[in-house]
């Protein structure tokens, strides 16, 4: 299943309602929409400095990332980029494909 890291910064309303909350409380509620999703949490951390949580998940699909970062940067309460992860298989399998691919030249 593919996996996608997502970075998340809080917005001030955000922070606050994870402090009221909870670390664990935030953790669950993020487990829970990748399940329903069928998806699986690989890792949920808080951090401190310039991202304020760093998630990764496997999900079935491109689409099913985009929705979470759609829903999520629409709430307001978090702002999210997301990465698609990818293996050192995945990099040499793709090491194999040969693009046809002609620069822009002047």
């Amino acid at each position: 299943m593919p996996r996608y890291l997502f970075i998340g910064n809080y917005s001030p309303q955000g922070s606050k309602a994870v402090l009221a909350a909870g670390g664990t409380a935030r953790r669950a509620a993020i487990e829970t929409m990748v399940s329903d999703l069928g998806g699986r949490v690989e890792s949920f951390d808080f951090a401190f400095g310039s991202d304020d949580v760093y998630t990764i998940v496997e999900l079935p699909d491109a689409r099913t990332a985009t929705a979470i970062a759609l829903a999520v940067n629409g709430s307001g309460a978090v702002s999210v980029r997301t990465v698609v992860l990818m293996t050192p298989e995945e990099v040499d399998a793709a090491g194999q494909v040969q693009p046809n691919y002609q620069p822009p030249t002047s």
